[in-house]
């Protein structure tokens, strides 16, 4: 069967919202994402990161050798081969759904009946699209659409709906043609109806949905339609019935980190910078030589050509060592020393003075003038997502596998940008912890819903990795001044991210700062538009209005009086749509452990504010 072009993604979309599993909802088709084994790696380049590599094998083994980019097509196409033959370039895809019903007669049959015929539009691709061939309604043939239905599970199974037994009640005696009919103008569920032409059975989807739906579906039969098979042994999860668009028909379980300086060897760390783009294949002396000439490794002309060969086969076989746990760790030394932080092609940090009358609490500012960050993506859930939490050790829900046997590479995006990092001073959050009673009290709130939270998902411990009363202030100071900045820079919430360093003083080295920045595969992030609000006077300007802005919410006495709440279900105190939330895109714990009572004086009580909003520009801490 030839190969057509049905559409196209960008490559950060392969990552977080159409990766593997995932169902891609195409204008007149849709497609489902095939796994590793179907790529072709011949049309992938190499990421390099190390450390992104180390952390990655902890989730899929040790097995795990490279990172590889997803193919791209080219401007100019995909050209052609010697016979004429359009040369294809993507990711594999297959028609999913397989159902499909005709939008004339509203016949519902499987695209294997052979009632349905491809119609491939080669320079539209969008445009490609089934057509019921033999259908009987005036005008045809008419368009063929998915049957927008579909069975998932917990245990990350995707199956076509069981049409068959769900309209015959288990019965499949009945060979009869099936009819979809829609008896409504808004399509829901209890006016969508399903029928058998022959023994005039019918049937509501609405009976497929609810509590009581899983009673009228089949057993779950493991089918993971990504790897084309279905997985060994009975699953015992209850199957749902869910629809394409779903929210929670994909949940990815990616790693990110960001490329810093990691050697103080200037050789490894040219071999490691050029290393993607130049010297991957450099497997001979002669090869080396060759590059060297080039101007963007004249960094090399120090070095002989032995030392380099030597440097490139080390950093092609590296020595074993374990993982770090913390991806973090070696970032925060980096940001909370810049003086010493060599600056790369990819990493320049440059320390700027803290705003006048913010020295009480800001420790410093550094302006990260070029910064690249790595990702890759291990797995994906379905039904519940993964959270920080959950991806780690614990596997709850299922994390579904990429390939059917261990692979050895990953696929990864690189993307630079720009950013903005804050130190808080560390003796101004010991004596904000230092208060009796309100603080205890807030403390004891956000542990009881962490703990409810993760024994009604069945994670164990369920007191584990609560990150603290210190991570809520800084996640939250992190969110009302993304919100004040994406006024003044050009960049939306949703196109921002925040990282945040944040660890108790109990540790070797406490850590306490907030990363915003930005990062994309194009030139947005390369505009200097968020490093740029980070001199003295502009940042202290932007902090003041966003902690003033803090102090009140639209949806205020009610934001500001909620706590977090005991059974788990809101791990958030003042927080809501209308002041804190921003975009799942730019938070990294899904909107959870936010509270505006920390940072500023709300109308709600008790006083849990590290500092009063009226007196930041003044003295920087609450008097």
């Amino acid at each position: 069967m030839p190969v057509r072009e049905v559409g196209e993604v960008r490559p950060s979309q392969l990552l977080y919202t159409w990766g593997v599993g995932s169902i891609i909802d195409l204008p007149n088709i849709s497609v489902a994402v095939l796994g590793l084994e179907d790529w072709d790696r011949s049309r992938m380049t190499s990421v390099g990161e190390p450390r992104l590599l180390s952390a990655a094998q902890r989730h899929v083994g040790p097995q795990l050798k490279k990172l590889l980019a997803p193919p791209r097509k080219a401007d100019d196409g995909p050209g052609a081969d010697a016979t004429g033959e359009e040369i294809p370039t993507g990711i594999p895809v297959v028609p999913f759904p397989r159902w499909l019903y005709c939008t004339g007669c509203r016949l519902l049959a499987p695209i294997s009946q052979g009632a349905f015929e491809l119609k491939h539009e080669p320079w539209r691709p969008e445009k490609t699209g089934y057509r019921h061939v033999y259908c009987s309604f005036p005008g045809g043939p008419h368009p063929a659409y998915p049957a927008r239905f579909l069975l998932a599970c917990r245990n990350g199974h995707l199956d076509d709906f069981p049409w068959d037994f769900f309209v015959h009640r288990g019965v499949f005696d009945c060979p009869g043609p099936l009819r979809l009919l829609n008896l409504g103008p808004a399509g829901e569920a209890r006016e969508v109806e399903v029928s058998c032409q022959r023994c005039t059975t019918r049937r509501r989807m609405s009976e497929a949905f609810g509590e009581s739906g899983a009673k009228n579906l089949p057993q779950c039969r493991g089918r993971r339609i990504h790897l084309r098979d279905e997985e060994q042994g009975s699953c015992n999860e209850e199957p749902r019935a869910i629809l394409i668009g779903a929210s929670n028909i994909w949940f990815p379980v990616t790693l990110g980190v960001l490329s810093i300086p990691t050697s103080g060897n200037k050789l490894e760390q040219a071999v490691s910078d050029l290393w993607t783009e130049y010297l991957e294949h450099a497997t001979s002396k002669e090869t080396v030589q060759l590059l060297m000439n080039l101007p963007p490794l004249r960094r090399l002309s120090g070095f002989t050509t032995e030392q380099v060969c030597e440097a490139v086969e080390a950093y092609r076989n590296p020595p074993p060592k374990p993982a770090a746990v913390d991806l973090k760790r070696p970032e925060w030394e980096l940001f909370a020393n810049p003086a010493a932080a060599p600056s790369t092609p990819d990493f320049k940090l440059r320390e700027v003075p803290v705003p006048d009358g913010m020295a009480g609490w800001l420790e410093r500012v550094v302006l990260v003038e070029r910064l690249r960050e790595v990702q890759t993506t291990v797995g994906f859930t379905r039904i519940d997502s993964a959270t920080d939490e959950e991806s780690d050790e614990e596997k709850r829900p299922k994390r579904a596998p990429l390939s059917r046997k261990p692979t050895e590479w990953l696929p990864a995006i690189e993307t630079r940008g720009e950013g903005l990092f804050l130190q808080v001073r560390e003796d101004a959050l010991e004596r904000w912890a230092a208060r009796p009673v309100a603080i205890p009290q807030a403390e004891a709130e956000f542990l009881a819903a962490h703990t409810q939270w993760r024994r009604r998902r069945g994670i164990t411990p369920p007191e584990a990795q609560y990150p603290g009363l210190r991570y809520v202030f800084l996640h939250t100071l992190s969110h009302v001044l993304v919100r004040q900045l994406s006024l003044e820079c050009g960049y939306s919430a949703a196109s921002l991210r925040e990282r945040l360093y944040s660890s108790e003083p109990g540790e070797t080295s406490p850590m306490a700062g907030i990363l915003l920045y930005t990062a994309a595969a194009d030139s947005e992030g390369t505009l200097g538009g968020l490093t740029g609000l980070g001199a003295p006077e502009e940042l202290g300007r932007h902090l003041a209005v966003a902690l003033e802005d803090a102090r009140l919410c639209a949806a205020d006495p009610l934001c500001s009086d909620h706590r977090p709440t005991a059974d788990g279900a809101d791990v958030h105190g003042a927080a809501c749509h209308a002041c804190l939330f921003t975009p799942e895109t730019f938070c990294e714990r899904g909107n959870r452990f936010l509270d505006r009572n920390v940072v500023a004086e709300t109308v709600a009580g008790p006083r849990i504010a590290l500092f009063e909003t009226s007196d930041v520009g003044a003295t920087g801490e609450k008097g």
